[in-house]
C-alpha cells in the first residue's frame, strides 16, 4: 500500500476513535444527568432573605434547626430547567434539589414519602411552592426517586438536617458573601410590617390565635454561620425505605386558644363538610384545632380547601396526620 494511502487510512481510524471517545463522553454525561449527578458545582450564595409577599400571603424566612412538617409535596421540571434559583444557582431538574418557602438557601433536608416509605436527602436552593396546599417542591429527579413523578403529588414529611445545613451555609458564604445579613437584618421591606416580624395560624374574624408568634431568626446565628472550614455535603441519591404508617389528609381552618372561638368556626363550616374540633397541648397549654376530613386523596383535599378559602378562611391549609402519633399543633408523622 502506498505511504500516502496508509497515512489517510490511519487518519480516518484516528478520527473514528476520537468521535467514539466523544460519543462515550457525551453518553456518560447524559447518564450522569439521568442518575441525578450534578453536572456543575453549586454556585449560589447563602441567603435567608427578607419577608416577602406572594398572592396576598406573607412569608417570613428564618433559620429553624428544629423544622419538621408534614403535608403535600409537588415537583417542578422542564419549564424551569436552566433558570436561576432564588439564591443564584441554575435549576437542574435532574439534580437532587428542592424549593421551600422559608428555610435558608441553601439548606439540606430529608424528604420522606409517607405513602411508600421512600426517603431522600435534598438540597434546598429555591423558593416555593406558593400554592397554599403544598409545603415543598422537589426536582423531577427527586420525584422519580421518591416514587411520585407520575402522580404529581405525595404526602410527605420534610425535616431539616442541621449539621449538613450549617456546612452548606458556610461553603456558600465563603463563595458568595454574607447575603443573609443584608436580607434579614433589614426588615424595612416596602409594605412589610415594620414591627417585629411574626408568623401566626389562621385567625377567626376579630380573634387572636395561638401559638405565640415566632421571631425571625438573627442572621448571625452562630450555629449556622460559624463553620468556616466545613466541606460542602452533596446529596448522593441514596434512597432508604421506612415502614409505612396510615396517614390522613385534613383541611385545617385554624387553631385557637379558646374553645368557643373554634366552635364558632366549626359551625360556620358544617355546610361544607364534616368539621370537628380537636384539643391538643402546646407547651402545656390547650389548643383547639378546627379541621375538615379526613379525605381520601390530595385532589379531594384541594377541592375542599378551595371551598373553605372561599367562605372566608384564606390561610387554611392541607395537613397530613399519622394515626397513632401524639397530637401537636403541626402534625409530624
Amino acid at each position: 500500500m502506498r505511504p500516502a494511502r496508509v497515512a489517510r487510512v490511519l487518519a480516518l481510524v484516528a478520527g473514528y476513535a476520537w468521535l467514539a471517545s466523544c460519543a462515550e463522553t457525551e453518553l456518560a454525561f447524559h447518564a450522569a444527568k439521568r442518575l441525578g449527578a450534578p453536572t456543575t458545582a453549586p454556585q449560589g450564595i447563602y441567603k435567608v432573605g427578607k419577608p416577602y409577599e406572594v398572592n396576598g400571603t406573607w412569608y417570613y424566612p428564618k433559620v429553624d434547626e428544629e423544622y419538621v412538617e408534614t403535608g403535600i409535596a409537588s415537583w417542578y421540571g422542564r419549564k424551569f430547567h436552566g433558570r436561576s434559583t432564588a439564591n443564584g444557582e441554575r435549576y437542574d431538574m435532574n439534580a437532587l434539589t428542592a424549593a421551600h418557602r422559608t428555610l435558608p438557601l441553601p439548606s439540606m433536608v430529608r424528604v420522606t414519602n409517607l405513602g411508600n416509605g421512600r426517603s431522600l436527602v435534598l438540597r434546598v436552593n429555591d423558593r416555593g411552592p406558593f400554592a397554599r396546599n403544598r409545603i415543598i417542591d422537589v426536582s423531577r429527579r427527586a420525584a422519580q426517586l421518591l416514587g411520585f413523578e407520575i402522580q404529581g403529588t405525595a404526602k410527605v414529611r420534610v425535616e431539616i438536617l442541621p449539621n449538613e445545613s450549617r456546612q452548606v451555609a458556610a461553603v456558600a458564604r465563603r463563595r458568595g458573601g454574607n447575603d443573609a445579613v443584608n436580607h434579614v437584618a433589614d426588615n424595612g421591606v416596602v409594605a412589610a410590617p415594620r414591627v417585629a416580624v411574626v408568623a401566626t395560624e389562621l385567625p377567626a374574624p376579630g380573634q387572636e390565635v395561638v401559638p405565640p408568634p415566632t421571631q425571625v431568626a438573627n442572621a448571625t446565628n452562630a450555629s449556622v454561620l460559624n463553620d468556616a472550614t466545613a466541606a460542602e455535603p452533596v446529596p448522593d441519591g441514596r434512597v432508604t425505605v421506612q415502614p409505612v404508617r396510615r396517614t390522613d389528609i385534613y383541611v385545617q381552618a385554624g387553631a385557637f386558644a379558646d374553645f368557643n372561638n373554634a366552635n364558632r368556626v366549626r359551625a360556620r363550616l358544617l355546610g361544607i363538610g364534616k368539621a370537628q374540633v380537636t384539643q391538643i397541648s402546646v407547651d402545656g397549654n390547650p389548643l383547639f384545632r378546627v379541621r375538615l376530613g379526613p379525605v381520601a386523596t390530595v385532589e379531594e383535599g384541594d377541592s375542599l380547601l378551595d371551598r373553605v378559602v372561599r367562605v372566608g378562611y384564606p390561610q387554611a391549609r392541607l395537613v397530613v396526620d399519622c394515626s397513632g402519633t401524639v397530637a401537636t399543633a403541626y402534625a409530624t408523622c
